[in-house]
């Protein structure tokens, strides 16, 4: 039985009989004014203030809590190092930064008016198969995936490709949202060639490239968090998809692909919202808008003496034109195309070329050279006539 002070009857009984014989000093604790049995010395409280100001000054406290504990034979708990420092005037070295005030970005207003890109490697398949990247795209008003695909790795071919079907389907969305990733952006150590140099141009890689042909804006987010909207798509993906893939059994990059593609339709028509405004703001390609000139790799060259283009192992006979019939010394662009075939422009126009011989030296590097076969050195036989004066050399 307790009274409303939470004391029991007996310990209020106890109490009575205390004050009544002590007075009110019967009331306090026994345990009041004296130190307790377990607090530091002062001697070691004074050791760890010196050796923090003079042998081990710099360290943080968590650092300098083990480094007690291995060289000093000192074992104290970081919380006890911290307030021996903290009230001895000792701060530690390491500042931690405040966290940033972050706030929730509106969604834009329209579909199509801006994307996040990025890619996912991640075990998909949960070992069954090779570990895969997913290259996709989030729509920002209304959280629609409009693609994705898997392939090995992530590359520039996964974007082009990926930017590729959905203009496709849909048409050109006004801006992408993407990382720091050196697809996306020239590394500050890259020096621009002599030519940029002088003609004041900025490198650019070959995505950069296309998104400004293509009039749309690029922008680099500066943080993971900044781009979360993509960050969060994984996270579903890498739970639904995954068992989605699991339940089909996929083991390859096509099974995958072919699961991935019944999955979109429906985590669209689960997880997509409505845009703020009605319509699209897809930008329609123009009239005559040849996607094979666009969602490829140029690379500049010059045309050789002999009309004949050099691109790593091919070489490129250009053909006469009947507006011109040399173009020798000429600045012209090869166009690769993201299955791997070539192309030779000449200021946005096509040239008619076909597949040039190698030269001489190449010829001989394909050339493959049998390596000499060195001499076999056999024992002679029993009758052989050089044996007898000479057997102790053969025995």
């Amino acid at each position: 039985m307790c009274d409303s002070q939470g004391l029991s009857l007996r310990h209020t009984k106890r109490m009575v009989a205390g004050y009544q014989k002590e007075g009110a000093a019967a009331l306090a604790h026994g345990n009041r004014g004296k130190k307790p049995i377990h607090a530091l010395k002062e001697e070691v409280k004074i050791k760890v203030s010196e050796l923090a100001r003079t042998r081990y000054v710099g360290f943080n406290f968590s650092h300098f809590t083990e480094i007690l504990e291995e060289r000093e034979g000192t074992r104290l708990s970081r919380s006890s190092v911290r307030r021996i420092l903290l009230k001895g005037g000792v701060r530690s070295p390491r500042r931690r930064k405040a966290p940033k005030h972050r706030s929730r970005r509106p969604r834009f207003a329209q579909e199509g008016m801006l994307l996040q890109i990025d890619g996912s490697l991640h075990d998909w398949l949960e070992g069954r198969g090779s570990a895969l990247c997913l290259m996709g795209a989030i729509d920002d008003a209304t959280g629609k995936v409009p693609y994705a695909h898997f392939q090995e790795r992530e590359d520039s071919r996964g974007y082009i490709r990926m930017l590729r079907e959905i203009t496709r389907r849909y048409g050109i969305p006004l801006a992408l949202y993407h990382d720091r990733h050196s697809i996306f952006e020239i590394t500050p150590n890259h020096l621009p060639s002599i030519e940029d140099q002088l003609e004041g141009k900025r490198p650019l890689t070959q995505f950069e490239r296309l998104l400004q042909e293509l009039g749309i804006i690029s922008i680099s987010a500066n943080s993971p968090q900044a781009k979360g909207r993509v960050e969060r798509l994984w996270n579903t993906f890498q739970d639904r998809l995954v068992s989605e893939l699991r339940l089909a059994q996929a083991k390859t990059l096509d099974e995958a692909n072919l699961v991935l593609a019944g999955f979109l339709s429906r985590f669209n028509r689960r997880f997509a919202v409505k845009a703020a405004e009605p319509g699209l703001a897809y930008r329609k390609v123009r009239d005559g808008f040849k996607a094979e000139e666009y969602f490829c790799y140029k690379h500049p060259r010059t045309v050789g003496t002999d009309n004949v283009v050099r691109f790593a192992p091919h070489r490129l006979q250009i053909l006469p034109s009947p507006g011109r019939a040399s173009y020798a010394r000429c600045k012209v662009q090869v166009y690769e195309s993201l299955d791997g075939d070539l192309a030779v422009y000449h200021e946005g126009k096509l040239l008619a070329s076909r597949k040039a011989p190698l030269e001489s030296v190449k010829l001989r590097e394909t050339v493959t050279t049998t390596s000499r076969t060195g001499r076999v050195y056999t024992k002679p036989a029993p009758d052989h006539p050089w044996r007898g004066k000479y057997r102790m050399f053969f025995d």
